[in-house]
């Protein structure tokens, strides 16, 4: 590994939330692969990568967005990219879904069956995200904001600036990429979005509290 660690710190202090960009600068296909790749190479609980990255750029598809998405809305028309990031629904341990998680790392016969009872008590006991849908759903929209973290951060080394979105009436946008054909609500739902471009101003410095209130040492 050849990044410092002033190198990385440089790029968490370069990195803020990015409201107004350049819409004349454009991110070139090499770069955006590689802030996609690095949100499909991060980790996830028990390697599940519950998630999809869909990069919308088509500009019908962003200005239905924007009386329904009140946070994204002012960056739409000059971000160079808008990346929706989807988590999977019914990731449970008995899902089709769960069982091809494991076979993609190789188990099959019993020890596949292992696994799965592993996750089951995981998800049963442990997490206690079985009970429904939603306790389901939340726990792989966790996961995707690993991947979120990641991609801005490799931006950020880059010299990219990017976006965290939440601000959005949720059903009404997941209806709206539903209609469009994007994706099946019964297989996944938008956990966020992201916008990346290069920052039309400077950023006011970002406030963070001091390292004392935050990092506690057990020894």
């Amino acid at each position: 590994m050849t990044v410092s660690k002033q190198d990385v710190l440089n790029a968490f202090t370069f990195r803020a939330a990015c409201r107004h960009y350049d819409g004349s600068r454009k991110i070139s296909r090499e770069d955006m692969d590689y802030i996609l790749e690095l949100g499909r190479l991060s980790p996830s609980s028990v390697g599940s990568e519950p998630w999809k990255f869909v990069v919308v750029q088509n500009k019908a598809l962003r200005d239905a967005i924007k009386p329904i998405g009140w946070g994204v809305a002012g960056q739409l028309d000059d971000c160079s990219h808008l990346v929706v990031i989807l988590a999977k629904k019914n990731a449970r341990y008995d899902s089709e879904f769960m069982r091809n998680v494991l076979i993609r790392r190789g188990l099959s016969g019993e020890q596949l069956e292992a696994g799965l009872a592993k996750y089951k008590a995981f998800q049963v006991n442990d997490m206690k995200q079985a009970a429904n849908e939603q306790t389901l759903f939340d726990w792989a929209a966790k996961q995707t904001y690993i991947a979120l973290g990641n991609m801005m951060t490799g931006a950020a080394l880059i010299g990219i600036d990017s976006c965290p979105i939440e601000g959005l009436e949720y059903d009404k946008v997941n209806q709206l990429f539903t209609d469009a054909g994007v994706f099946d609500p019964a297989e996944w739902g938008i956990a966020t979005m992201c916008t990346f471009g290069y920052r039309a101003k400077d950023i006011a410095k970002k406030a963070r509290k001091p390292v004392e209130e935050v990092v506690q040492w057990v020894e």
